[in-house]
Parts: C-alpha cells; sequence; structure tokens
C-alpha cells in the first residue's frame, strides 16, 4: 500500500494520486472537453483541478491511489463527504457547483463510453449560488474613470492602459478578450468592427468608436517594441504579453484616486457597457449579442440593474399605468 503525505487542505499524496487507468480516462475526458465542447483553457485548468482534489481525497479515504474500479463502487455518502470537506476548507458555493458539475461531467462521460455505470453523483444536491447582479459604475463614474486614463502623462504604458480600458467600456469586451487580440486585428482608424472569440469558441462582432481606435493607434505608435501581426497586441513592460493583473491593479489605483467602490473592477466596466446601453434604450437581444452570451437569461440580470428606468418606461408608456 503506498505510504501518504498528507498536510491539510494542501494536501498531497506522495504516490500517485491515481491508479494508470483513471489518469489516462481523466486526459481521455479533458482532451473531450477541449476539442469535442470547446471548453475554454480556463475551465480545463479548472476541472483539472477539481478532479486532482477529489481523487486526493479518495485516496486518502481508501489508503491506495484510486482506480476506475474505485470509482464505479462509490455511493452517496462518499460524494457529501468529499463536498462537505471541500466546505470545511473554505470554498464557497459557486466553487462547489462547479467542482459537483466537472464531477457530474466527467461521470457522465464515463459512462457513455462504457468505462464504468456510477450513477451516484447525480444524485448529491447542487450548492445553491447566492443570486448576484452586476455592479456597474455611474456614467458620471465611468467616464472620470476614462477622463483620468485619457489625461495621464502619454507615455507608452498610459497609452497602453487607456486603450485597454476604453475597449473594456467601449466595446463591452471581457479582459481576456481585449488582451487577447492580435496585432493583425488591432483597431486603428478605418476599422470599426472587431471579430471577438469568446468563451466556448463563440464568435461575435463589436463595434470600436473612433475614440477607442485613436487610442489603439497612439499606443501602437509609441510602444517601443517590435510588433509582428501575429504578436499580442498589448504588451508588457518587458516586452511580453500584458498581464490581467496589470489592469487590475490599475483599477486599484483608480479607485482610490477617483473614490470608487471596491466593486470597480475591470469586468464592471464590461458591466457598466451593458447597462448604460439597457439605460439609453438599447434591446436586450441586441445587448445580449454584444455581450457574447449564449443565453438571453444571462443577459437578462441587467435588467434588475436598470430596474427603476424600466418601471419608469412602463408607467409612461402603459394605458392602465
Amino acid at each position: 500500500m503506498p505510504s501518504e503525505a498528507i498536510h491539510g487542505h494542501d494536501a498531497t499524496v506522495s504516490a500517485p494520486i491515481t491508479a494508470d487507468d483513471l489518469t489516462g480516462s481523466v486526459a481521455s475526458w479533458l482532451s473531450h472537453m477541449t476539442y469535442n465542447r470547446d471548453a475554454s483553457n480556463a475551465t480545463i485548468t479548472a476541472y483539472r483541478r477539481d478532479l486532482d482534489q477529489f481523487h486526493a481525497f479518495l485516496a486518502r479515504h481508501v489508503g491506495y491511489p484510486p482506480a476506475l474500479a474505485d470509482l464505479a463502487a462509490l455511493d452517496l455518502k462518499t460524494f457529501r463527504a468529499f463536498m462537505a470537506a471541500r466546505r470545511r476548507e473554505g470554498l464557497n458555493s459557486r466553487s462547489l457547483a462547479r467542482t459537483l458539475s466537472a464531477l457530474r461531467s466527467f461521470f457522465r462521460w464515463m459512462e457513455a463510453e462504457e468505462l464504468i455505470t456510477g450513477r451516484a453523483v447525480m444524485r448529491v444536491q447542487i450548492p445553491k449560488v447566492p443570486h448576484s447582479v452586476p455592479k456597474p459604475l455611474t456614467v458620471d463614474r465611468a467616464k472620470a474613470v476614462m477622463d483620468l486614463g485619457m489625461a495621464a502623462e502619454l507615455d507608452w504604458v498610459a497609452a497602453r492602459d487607456t486603450a485597454v480600458l476604453l475597449l473594456l467600456y467601449g466595446s463591452g469586451l471581457r479582459i481576456s478578450e481585449a488582451l487577447g487580440i492580435k496585432v493583425k486585428d488591432a483597431p486603428v482608424p478605418g476599422r470599426d468592427v472587431l471579430r471577438i472569440v469568446g468563451k466556448g469558441g463563440k464568435e461575435r462582432l463589436v463595434p470600436v468608436l473612433p475614440v477607442n481606435q485613436q487610442a489603439v493607434a497612439s499606443y501602437l505608435k509609441l510602444c517601443p517594441y517590435p510588433l509582428d501581426r501575429d504578436d499580442p497586441m498589448f504588451l508588457g513592460a518587458k516586452g511580453g504579453p500584458l498581464s490581467p493583473r496589470i489592469i487590475q491593479l490599475l483599477m486599484e489605483r483608480m479607485r482610490g484616486a477617483l473614490g470608487l467602490p471596491a466593486t470597480a473592477t475591470p469586468h464592471a466596466l464590461r458591466h457598466s457597457f451593458a447597462t448604460h446601453l439597457l439605460s439609453a434604450g438599447a434591446d436586450l437581444r441586441q445587448i445580449q449579442e454584444l455581450l457574447g452570451h449564449a443565453s438571453l437569461s444571462t443577459t437578462q440580470v441587467y435588467t434588475e440593474v436598470d430596474r427603476d428606468r424600466l418601471l419608469a418606461v412602463y408607467d409612461q408608456a402603459h394605458p392602465r399605468a
């Protein structure tokens, strides 16, 4: 029986976490999720981590690296014990729900591949995830963020940061989408539409305002590093791809300078883009397309943010109001 080295919730097993047949099955499933289900790199990384945690738990539970046969024999009690252990380690309901989703998907795949039959995981109750509403900036505060960026001394780093912020707010991009733009796709003057590949490989077209185009052109002109067509457009101080953390730190400094709330993050600029469009009368389905949401129900959360305006429209327009 393999020896173990367990140290709290960062426990590691000195022997391999899983037997060869289970290790191979996990690799095949992750490959299936990548190439057949178009799962993002972030999703694959999270799923791999979830399965590693589960298999480490099982190794401690049974005393040896589990194999496929061990997974087939698992009962509801074991899955509940794992979820309870993860809860004690500090995982919130959202992370626990994702973990359970990963386990269910893995077990369904193994059943479809006729590797094992085990349905106990399907009977574990999904943790309730607290309903959250996006926290956008007000129009004035969003404008203040943009103005502060454009008022910065125009060295190449300031020009870069301004261009990134304008794409987040002006085009509703996720930070990963903005930082993933290649030089050959740079939205410079004359290119007022940008093709974005978002979550799950979903493509969409987003408009690029003239002020955004000019900001990108200014950054490219000032950037001191040579840029090839297939290079990332936004570079860090040492010439490598720009890290999202740099933009997060930039927003932290702006929170202090402008007295913004703690919710003023780079992603809040995307929320602000959607909420301000809705406030100006944009159609919800148009906003869905611009944000790249697969489901309208995801976009509908913005109607809660803009509830007062919607009620005012109702009061003015409904004949019985």
